[in-house]
């Protein structure tokens, strides 16, 4: 169709779309930290980590919003290997921009706690959540298990770079970045002043450790191997590792009770990255059974569902050791989905996922700033209509 100044309205349409997005989206820089590969604090190629800062301003001059990027995990020569040459394992692969949207927007419409703080994407790059410290490396591979160098390479830098004087901090992040907010959260804590008001934010960090369709402990091993390749254990939990094998605490569940600093956990208790990976993996449904559940929750069979249900009890049953006390948020909702921290559609907008009439944005906002404890957990699938469910390809 044609309007009366000769202009398709498709044209019309996707111009508007594409403002649309450029309001709600933009992208920031990226910064290579090339003084700490003197520290060796790199990534699995040796290379300098490196990661996006969209500087504060005004009243938010003083504040410090540090986020750590998912991607999974490494668990032996070969699978990190694989990862050397990519993104997640090479500074040199990343795209020198990227985009910020949801929690780390700089418009008050958009953001309205956070935005005007100094909002930091860090890259992920070494396999182990930031947790490993191997001082060896093999010559015949060049692989360098770093993480934990890497983290206090950052802080350190940011340090320097202002957040010594930091009134607010947050150490927040996603997906196996999430998990690196539960597992560094008082050590990131004990790198700030004293007179920091300092917190730690989970999006979709909570991996349990869960069964598989098939009965099998998959996850468990995983995990396991995770911590002995990357040299993880001197970094986790002391309190933990007194009483179990590193491994298992490297699980939140395991070890969330030992944090002392304020923790919030934003997570769907049908986490689309666990039922694909810890309660369906490859390997326990070879006839691929669940291809098409895992891809969209809308095509389970009622059986499937059954299980999903199951796995949404072993989920909450697993958060029992977070406890109830006000200095910990929790925002457990019914969605098939992965990490929604960093997203406008998930953080705050009209059609945003709801808890209690309240999005994501406000929860952790009102939580941080102390205006109100939120500590909510959503009916089972399919109650929610607030939902933005992952459909995979």
């Amino acid at each position: 169709m044609i309007n009366e100044r000769g202009v398709p309205w498709l044209s019309i349409v996707l111009v508007g779309l594409i403002s649309l997005l450029t309001i709600e989206a933009y992208d920031v820089g990226l910064t290579f930290l090339d003084s700490a590969v003197a520290k060796g604090a790199v990534c699995l190629d040796g290379s300098a980590p490196a990661y996006h800062l969209d500087r504060g301003f005004g009243a938010g001059i003083d504040n410090w919003l540090v986020f750590f990027e998912g991607g999974g995990w490494c668990n032996n020569v070969t699978t990190c290997l694989a990862r050397k040459d990519t993104r997640l394992g090479s500074s040199k692969q990343m795209l020198k921009t990227e985009t910020f949207s949801g929690m780390f927007h700089n418009k008050a419409k958009y953001n309205p706690d956070f935005y005007n703080w100094n909002r930091l994407k860090v890259r992920y790059c070494d396999g182990a959540s930031f947790t490993g410290d191997v001082e060896a490396v093999d010559p015949k591979t060049n692989l360098h298990f770093r993480g934990a160098r890497i983290f206090r390479a950052v802080i350190d830098d940011l340090l320097a770079k202002g957040m010594k004087n930091a009134k607010n901090a947050m150490l927040a992040g996603c997906s196996a970045g999430g998990l690196t907010a539960i597992l560094q959260c008082d050590n990131f804590r004990s790198l700030l002043p004293a007179s920091t008001k300092v917190k730690c934010l989970a999006d979709a960090g909570f991996f349990i450790n869960g069964k598989t369709v098939i009965g099998t402990s998959h996850i468990e091993g995983f995990y396991a191997d995770v911590v002995k390749t990357h040299g993880s254990a001197k970094v986790l939990s002391p309190a933990c590792t007194a009483k179990m094998s590193p491994g298992l605490c490297f699980f939140p569940q395991n070890m969330v009770q030992y944090i002392k600093t304020p923790i919030f956990l934003i997570n769907a208790a049908y986490d689309s990255w666990q039922i694909k990976n810890i309660l369906a993996p490859g390997v326990a449904d070879r006839k691929g059974t669940w291809r098409e559940c895992k891809l969209d929750i809308t095509k389970c069979s009622s059986a499937q569902l059954n299980v999903l249900q199951g796995y949404r009890q072993e989920f909450l049953k697993a958060l029992t050791g977070f406890g109830n006390s006000p200095s910990r948020g929790m925002f457990i909702n019914s969605c098939y989905s992965h990490c929604q921290t960093g997203i406008q559609e998930t953080w705050l907008r009209n059609d945003s996922p709801l808890l209690g009439n309240t999005t994501i944005a406000k929860a952790v906002g009102d939580w941080y700033y102390e205006r109100g404890t939120f500590q909510k957990i959503d009916c089972p699938y399919p109650c929610d209509k607030t939902c933005h469910n992952r459909v995979f390809e």
